[in-house]
C-alpha cells in the first residue's frame, strides 16, 4: 500500500531524513520510533507532502506521489494525524469531525458513516456539542484520531499520539489504535516510547539521526542488545525536527 524508498528531507542545510526506506501494508501497524530529534515527524511530513522531499520516492496504492501537494488526488486515502492534535478549539467536536471528512462531506459521508466513527470513540459520544477546547488531553487525541477516520483513510500517519497524555489516557488511546485492525487501515505510527509503539505493532523501525538503524518484528527489536543504548543516545545533538 505505502512504499517509501530512499526518502530524504532537508530544512535548509540540515538533512533531517537521510535516505530511508519503509513499507506499510493494508491492515498493518508499523511503528517508527527513536529519540526526540531523530527525524520521525519529518519522515511523516515527507510522505504526506507537508515537507518537500529532497530525494527518494513515495508510492501510495501504486501511484508515485513524491512532492505532490497534500491535496493531490493521488494522496486520497493517505491521512496524517499531526503531532499536537491541531484541533479547532472554538469549534464543537461535531464540527471538527465534519471538517475531517473534507469540503464534500455531504456527498461522501452519510449519517450512518458519521455514527460509525463516533461509535468507535465512546468517550466522545456525549460531547459532540461541546467545544474541542473543553476536552481533556486524552479526549482531544481521540477527537484527532476520529477526525482522521472521517476522511475514510486507507493509510493513517499517526504522529506521537501519546504526546502530553497521562499514563491512563495513553493506555486508552493505544487501545483504540490497536482496535483499528479490523478496519483494514494501514497505520504508520511515530512514537518516541519504543516499548509503547511496538506493543501494538506488527513491525517496527528504529530511527537515529535521520537513518533507520534497526528494523524487524517487535520481538526482534526488543531482543536486540543495543536497542536501548541506541535509542537513548539517538539525536542528542540533533536540532528538533521530531
Amino acid at each position: 500500500m505505502l512504499e517509501v524508498s530512499r526518502l530524504s528531507v532537508s530544512y535548509g542545510q540540515l538533512r533531517a531524513v537521510a535516505g530511508i526506506s519503509l513499507a506499510v501494508a493494508a491492515g498493518e501497524i508499523v511503528s517508527l520510533t527513536g529519540a526526540n530529534g531523530a527525524g520521525k515527524s519529518s519522515v511523516l511530513d515527507g510522505i504526506s507532502g507537508v515537507a518537500k522531499a529532497a530525494g527518494g520516492s513515495v508510492v501510495f496504492n501504486g501511484r508515485e506521489i513524491s512532492n505532490r501537494p497534500p491535496h493531490h488526488p493521488g494522496r486520497r486515502g493517505l491521512v496524517q494525524v499531526p503531532e499536537g492534535r491541531r484541533l479547532f478549539a472554538t469549534l464543537s467536536v461535531r464540527e471538527n469531525l465534519l471538517l475531517g471528512a473534507g469540503p464534500h462531506c455531504g456527498r461522501r459521508f452519510s449519517n450512518s458513516d458519521f455514527g460509525g466513527v463516533v461509535e468507535f470513540f465512546p468517550a466522545l459520544q456525549d460531547k459532540l456539542h461541546l467545544s474541542a477546547a473543553s476536552l481533556s488531553g486524552g479526549e482531544a487525541q481521540m477527537l484527532a484520531l476520529a477526525r482522521g477516520l472521517m476522511a475514510k483513510p486507507k493509510c493513517l500517519l499517526l504522529d506521537e499520539p501519546s504526546l502530553g497524555l497521562s499514563p491512563a489516557a495513553t493506555e486508552d488511546v493505544y487501545r483504540l489504535i490497536a482496535g483499528m485492525r479490523p478496519l483494514n487501515i494501514g497505520i504508520l505510527l511515530v512514537e518516541q516510547n519504543v516499548e509503547l509503539g511496538l506493543s501494538v505493532s506488527d513491525r517496527g523501525y528504529l530511527l537515529e539521526s535521520g537513518r533507520i538503524v534497526l528494523a524487524g518484528t517487535p520481538q526482534q527489536l526488543l531482543s536486540d542488545p543495543h536497542l536501548v543504548s541506541r535509542y537513548l543516545g539517538a539525536g542528542e545533538n540533533t536540532p528538533n525536527h521530531g
